[in-house]
């Protein structure tokens, strides 16, 4: 039309538009916010001057040869394939995605579980209150720093080699078998199980017991009240440390070889046959 001169127009094929001369159609791609790029890529907008929309380039930091046009780079891989985690560790790695590097986990097998690196799984487990082991026995634990559960040892402290792998040894024998009590005496050892060293016991035929140690079963005999023997009979009791009853000895004073066991002698004799008195 008249006088219409530099009314002409240049429209992008985003819609920009310019009136008399070209249009400048595209700014920078990458500095848009949030980035189009994933967190720890590069965005690269290599057109910015052109009429090219759709055109940036996202590179992965991890492995800048890793690229994508027009939107986020697939950066991770799988990490478990690395065998990252310890020796009997499962390693998970549960999404290949993008930007997920480091974000694989290390799981023990009770469960105790570490991102991003192995992880340790265990603690001392002969530190447990009360101990695993049973009173008098010292308890091991071999792999504090490994992935193993349930292999603490207890040996006995009475014989370092008798042990047992989780849970308490049995240290106790039959401690009748060498014979600890005295002479007559019943050794009794009625548990042979953990930890019952020192629990046998020695009973007298009266009796009188002792636990771990042979029993004192006699008392002196001729102490008792009334004495055991008769009047003018002295008592002797000749195995008072023994396990020996009704062994009192009485002996007549008028003549000392006349004695009975367990019970009064007779001293007695018929005086007339000396003929004593005079004659008629």
């Amino acid at each position: 039309t008249v006088n219409s001169i530099g009314d002409f127009t240049c429209e992008c094929s985003n819609g920009v538009t310019s009136t008399g001369a070209p249009a400048v159609c595209e700014t920078d791609e990458c500095a848009a916010m949030p980035s189009p790029c994933g967190a720890d890529q590069t965005c690269t907008d290599p057109d910015k001057a052109s009429n090219k929309l759709h055109d940036f380039e996202c590179a992965c930091n991890s492995d800048m040869s890793i690229k994508k046009v027009d939107g986020p780079a697939t950066c991770d891989k799988d990490e478990c394939s690395s065998n990252p985690c310890g020796m009997g560790q499962t390693c998970n790695d549960p999404v290949q995605s993008v930007n997920s590097i480091g974000d694989f986990t290390c799981e023990c097998s009770n469960g105790v579980k570490s991102t991003g690196a192995a992880a340790t799984c265990e603690t001392d487990e002969c530190a447990a209150m009360p101990s695993p082991c049973g009173a008098d026995q010292t308890c091991t634990d071999p792999n504090k720093a490994s992935d193993k559960l349930h292999d603490f040892e207890c040996a006995c402290n009475s014989d370092m080699s008798i042990k047992k792998v989780d849970g308490p040894a049995t240290c106790d024998k039959d401690e009748c078998s060498s014979n600890p009590c005295g002479m007559g005496q019943t050794c009794n050892d009625p548990v042979q199980s953990v930890n019952s060293i020192g629990d046998f016991t020695c009973e007298c035929s009266n009796g009188v017991k002792a636990t771990g140690a042979a029993a004192t079963c006699e008392t002196d005999e001729c102490a008792a009240m009334p004495p055991p023997c008769g009047a003018d009979q002295t008592c002797t009791d000749p195995d008072k440390a023994s396990d020996k009853l009704h062994d009192f000895e009485c002996a007549c004073n008028s003549d000392m070889s006349i004695k009975k066991v367990d019970g009064p002698a007779t001293c007695d004799k018929d005086e007339c046959s000396s003929n004593p008195c005079g004659m008629g």
